[in-house]
């Protein structure tokens, strides 16, 4: 086995274990088990499980800092939800007992509201584009933005574009008219479908699954593999193919505590962050249609629309909702960038 398997295969023995937390104090209080030089923990939430590219990209990550600055750090990546969902995670961050995590751009839109520009519909063109955008100048601005608002962000991945799954077969806006719809806790989210004649709900993601199997909601969005990963074709069988937002996200931790650390590990983390997100980029990219295909085997049903006629529904929300990320000229250079 190689090192980094060893690695995982580590980590993940420990989390089921129950060691999230409380390991590494519990380990300290009995001497002979603390390990010869004291390192630092650093606690990683991350909504899925080990498999998952958004557990792999800590696993990358804690790897390639250990080979820069050995024995610094403990990276203890605890997976499956187990410390909540994404605002309970950027609360934690925000409180110091999360060090690290993902998040969605939607998520961090309470901290950062200009962030929802990269959730506008249709705006995005492929990964291509996304990473023109986010290498420039516009990715240095919301790295400022996110800094000011207490979060060091080390980059910007995508987790794949969102689509449509519901209890029903869903091929036209007008199929979502007075439909319950779970969204994000995102202002973005909530007005973008309301303009749709949906009734939007925000739910977070770990509670999502019982939302749609109780009827609290009819229908969300989600991209493929979160689809998968969550299970959620058992309760929504539809999978329609709308692509109307890439989802975007960060890799993120405490501007505080990445102030506190000296310069040396700071180049550390982001240079490892430099190489981990291109690496989960990958990944996720790679996992979208194999994961759709593995819900189809266990009975989803795969929808195709004509994607023009959605563009045209959400065309209007770029006027009305721009005012609020920036302008529609700002939403027009992005959607312009070659």
């Amino acid at each position: 086995m190689t090192t980094f398997g060893k690695w995982i295969a580590r980590r993940t023995a420990a989390v089921m274990l129950g060691a999230a937390l409380a390991a590494p104090a519990a380990l300290g209080a009995f001497g002979s088990a603390a390990p010869a030089a004291a390192q630092e923990t650093f606690t990683v939430s991350v909504i899925y499980g080990p498999e998952k590219p958004q557990s792999k990209i800590w696993y990358r990550f804690a790897e390639l800092v250990a080979e820069k600055i050995p024995d610094a750090y403990d990276f203890n990546v605890v997976t499956d939800g187990a410390l909540g969902g994404e605002k309970e995670t950027t609360e934690g961050i925000r409180l110091g007992s999360i060090h690290g995590a993902l998040s969605t751009v939607a998520n961090l839109t309470t901290w950062v509201p200009d962030g929802a520009v990269f959730d506008m519909p249709f705006m995005f063109r492929d990964q291509a584009h996304i990473d023109k955008v986010m290498a420039g100048p516009i990715g240095d601005e919301f790295k400022q933005l996110y800094a000011d608002a207490g979060f060091k962000v080390f980059g910007f991945i995508t987790y794949g574009a969102r689509h449509v799954i519901a209890k029903e077969a869903i091929r036209t806006p007008a199929d979502v008219d007075g439909k319950k719809m779970r969204v994000l806790q995102s202002p973005l989210h909530i007005e973008l479908w309301r303009s749709l004649g949906a009734n939007p709900t925000p739910v977070p993601i770990t509670e999502a699954y019982n939302a749609l199997e109780t009827g609290v909601v009819d229908y969300m969005d989600m991209t493929m593999s979160g689809y998968h990963a969550l299970k959620l074709n058992e309760v929504v069988p539809f999978f329609s193919r709308t692509a109307h937002i890439y989802a975007l996200g960060v890799m993120y931790m405490s501007q505080s505590q990445w102030e506190s650390m000296s310069a040396e590990h700071q180049a550390a983390f982001q240079a490892a962050a430099d190489e981990a997100i291109p690496y989960f980029n990958e990944l996720a990219a790679a996992e979208q249609e194999a994961s759709l295909a593995a819900a189809v085997e266990n009975g989803a049903a795969v929808v195709e629309v004509d994607t023009a006629v959605w563009q045209e529904a959400m065309a209007p929300f770029w006027e009305s909702y721009a005012p609020n990320v920036g302008g529609i000229e700002r939403v027009r250079a992005i959607a312009a960038v070659e």
